[in-house]
């Protein structure tokens, strides 16, 4: 599934860099935080390698 914002990609890569330990779990935030805990590596991947060009910056949550 791909991430349906810029916003959405940017913390789906944050998350990965946490799950693969190159960055600390702690310097984590919000969305993010929320996706490295209930996303698995395969998943987290498939959203931060989607492409941001034409990609909204933030989507409503409705």
């Amino acid at each position: 599934m791909p991430a349906k914002s810029k916003a959405q990609q940017m913390a789906a890569g944050a998350a990965l860099a946490a799950k693969r330990g190159e960055l600390p779990k702690g310097k984590l935030k919000g969305a993010s935080r929320e996706m490295f805990e209930s996303m698995t590596e395969k998943q987290l991947e498939e959203f931060a390698s989607t492409k941001r060009t034409g990609k909204p910056e933030h989507v409503s949550r409705n």
